[in-house]
């Protein structure tokens, strides 16, 4: 715990910055001080950051299921609107200043207003001379010089009045041009990062696609030639996905009538008390040669040792470190997964591999793309997997890349090819960016066919 405590400072540190950030670009610079837009605003830019941490956190706290269903959907939600929120305003910062540039030489191009014509004063008729007034006559000087210097303060009052207008004005026009850049952009952005996100979950909400792979294989007899195995993985039951993306799925495999099923790790996030009622209907999964699962990380986190008898009991073969002979001709093998070394239940290729006839095709089932260095040195043919999701959330592929040696598809590794499934469902935001979910038909094809 000690040991995890910088990065939670890290982690708390960086949310609460982007954070401020956004409250910045979409709260303080379109409202106004003390308003109350600037108040709610406030309000939820530091309620949502809360119901994230309480999103991510209930599950591993032991908090009631029915609490954890409630903050699970705006906590999620908002860490996948944050993100291209994020990235949305990070554009915008450009586009900010070319925009500011291009409305202040449109305001500068208008036509000025026309001046206010002023009535000239009305002359002022002077009485003529007379003998009796020119005694007086050296007092005029002085009067038409007060008149003089009165119309001149007159004029430079005028002046000065005219100078603060103009100066209000374009203060007044410039602060609401930086308003309407503002407003814009954080429009743009919020949009951008709503429809995103909106799409992003129908594509999860609405069910996996069936993708058909067909990959050759050396020593596949041809007896196994055409052999269809559905591989599934990261359904991720939970408190968003439950029964109802349970029957989505089981509903797609069996209607691909396949020879073998495989559902390679991460089925749930949750113990099989809440979520038993979720996975029911795996039990209705059909295949000729039957299912079979191996587990994830996210089954340490929720009891591997309650699951694995539970997808026992739904009739799934549980597949822990062992290999069995599939009629077709070839073997088939599972490993656990690389989190159960906490628990003393990592991945033994040993005992799973090693002591088979390497003269038949042995196809492994592990969650974590990673042991494929252990599959080619144990011979294997062909590892299914699944964890990366493909990355889930664009650009989180490139981060997947960093620790994955293939985030999805097939590719070879010596004389062993892996297959990576992007998984069926989504952990944590019920959203998919650029790597929609699919269950993957693999079709295999012998040589000598």
């Amino acid at each position: 715990m000690i040991a995890f405590l910088p990065f939670l400072v890290v982690a708390l540190a960086l949310l609460g910055a982007v954070h401020w950030y956004v409250w910045r670009r979409l709260v303080r610079d379109v409202t106004a001080a003390g308003g109350p837009a600037r108040r709610v605003g406030t309000a939820v830019v530091v309620a949502l950051p809360l119901l994230s941490v309480a999103a991510l956190a209930s599950g591993r706290a032991g908090a009631p299921f029915l609490f954890q269903q409630v903050v699970a959907w705006p906590g999620f939600l908002w860490l996948a609107v944050l993100l291209y929120l994020v990235l949305a305003l990070a554009v915008g910062e450009a586009v900010r200043p070319l925009l500011a540039r291009w409305l202040a030489r449109r305001a500068a191009a208008a036509p000025a207003a026309a001046p206010v014509p002023v009535p000239a004063p009305a002359p002022v008729p002077v009485p003529e001379r007379t003998a009796e007034a020119e005694p007086k006559a050296e007092a005029e000087p002085k009067a038409e010089t007060e008149t003089e210097t009165e119309t001149e303060t007159e004029t430079e009052a005028e002046a000065e009045a005219k100078t603060g207008d103009v100066v209000e004005r374009t203060v007044a026009s410039e602060v609401s041009r930086r308003l309407f850049v503002a407003r814009v952009v954080g429009g743009a952005a919020a949009a951008a990062a709503a429809g995103t996100v909106a799409n992003g979950a129908y594509g999860v909400l609405r069910g996996p696609r069936v993708k058909r792979v067909t990959v050759p294989l050396a020593k596949l007899p041809r007896a196994a030639h055409g052999y269809r195995i559905a591989v599934v993985s990261d359904i991720h039951l939970g408190p968003i996905l439950g029964r109802a993306h349970s029957q989505r799925i089981v509903d797609a495999i069996n209607a691909t009538q396949p020879d073998l099923i495989a559902v390679v790790g991460d089925l749930v996030d949750g113990t099989v008390e809440n979520l038993g009622p979720a996975a029911e209907p795996l039990a209705r999964l059909r295949a000729r040669h039957g299912s079979f699962f191996v587990t994830g990380n996210h089954e340490y986190f929720s009891g591997a040792d309650a699951w694995v008898d539970h997808v026992r009991e739904l009739g799934m073969r549980p597949l822990r470190n062992e290999r069995l002979e599939i009629p077709a001709g070839f073997d088939l093998a599972g490993v656990d997964d690389v989190a159960g070394e906490s628990e003393g239940r990592g991945p033994d290729f040993a005992r799973a591999l090693g002591d088979r006839d390497r003269s038949r095709t042995a196809v492994l089932l592990a969650h974590q793309p990673v042991v494929i260095d252990d599959a080619v040195a144990h011979g294997v043919d062909l590892q299914l997997s699944g964890h990366t999701h493909g990355g889930q959330l664009w650009p989180g592929n490139f981060l997947a890349e960093l620790a994955n040696p293939t985030v999805a598809g097939l590719e070879r590794y010596g004389d062993t090819q892996l297959y990576v499934s992007r998984g069926a469902g989504a952990w944590g935001p019920p959203v998919r960016v650029g790597a929609p979910s699919d269950i993957t038909v693999v079709q295999l094809a012998s040589k000598q066919a």
